[in-house]
């Protein structure tokens, strides 16, 4: 058999080749994930505050902020807390995804806080439009993923559930407490942590802390004994399939960073 011979491109071919070869259309890899940016670790482009007691788009006292590249809840602007529960919400709503970002809570609680309030936070979902609040509404009608940090001595989940105006189903049961504990470890400290939300809009809704599930429940739906969830029923349905996306404040300061989110096929 002769010997296979190779070919061999001349040198002054090699650069005009290579340039070519970069104007090619890059092909996405067959089941690699999408991930978007929600935050530009620049400025709050993309985001609107609504805190209690002001109209829509009032950043009271420049509570949400951007410092060091992370999205930071302030309160030097702050003498007494006075209930000012405030809301970040992203732009666009949502219904089937995961939603990913670390947050961390820093510093001391602002006076007036309530008490557990302390290093306490959360993140909304499945929201009202900010636009249907009223100015003096606490907190948006929606499914909260409860961030909360330890006290430095006793033992705290975090990835709890709360429902302001709503109920979910646990184990084929309605449940209509207000908040629901996970299954999470205890951070104290002012460490990273990472929270992960899988939505699937009507369906299953899972929480992850740092990778691990902690909570599920299905069939979030309107509260019809909750006077700001009933305005929003409309022809008696009451399940919710997706909605807004808020980041809290509660009087304890806290950071985000990395938000991202990956939406799922139906």
């Amino acid at each position: 058999m002769r010997p296979l011979r190779l070919f061999r491109l001349p040198a002054r071919l090699v650069p005009a080749l290579l340039a070519a070869l970069l104007l090619l259309p890059l092909q996405p890899v067959s089941g690699a994930e999408t991930w978007i940016s929600l935050f530009n670790g620049k400025d709050l482009t993309g985001w609107t505050p609504k805190i209690r007691g002001y109209e829509l788009g009032d950043n009271f006292a420049n509570t949400f902020r951007v410092q060091d590249g992370v999205l930071s809840v302030n309160y030097d602007g702050y003498t007494q807390f006075d209930n000012k529960f405030g809301h970040l919400f992203y732009q666009q709503p949502f219904s089937n995804y995961v939603l990913r970002l670390e947050y961390r809570f820093i510093g001391n609680q602002v006076p007036g806080g309530a008490g557990w309030a302390l290093r306490n936070s959360g993140v909304m979902i499945h929201g009202q439009d900010p636009r249907t609040m009223r100015k003096d509404q606490d907190f948006p009608v929606s499914i909260e993923v409860q961030l909360l940090g330890g006290d430095g001595q006793h033992p705290r989940t975090t990835g709890n559930l709360c429902t302001p105006g709503t109920h979910v189903v646990m184990e084929g049961q309605l449940i209509t407490r207000h908040c629901t504990d996970s299954r999470s470890k205890t951070f104290h400290g002012e460490q990273w942590v990472t929270a992960e939300i899988e939505a699937h809009g009507s369906g299953k809704i899972i929480h992850r802390i740092n990778g691990e599930v902690v909570l599920d429940y299905e069939h979030p739906q309107l509260d019809p004994g909750d006077a700001d969830a009933r305005r929003l029923i409309k022809d008696g349905v009451t399940l919710l399939g997706g909605g807004t996306i808020s980041l809290q404040s509660e009087s304890h300061s806290v950071q985000f960073r990395n938000i991202q989110i990956r939406e799922l096929e139906k």
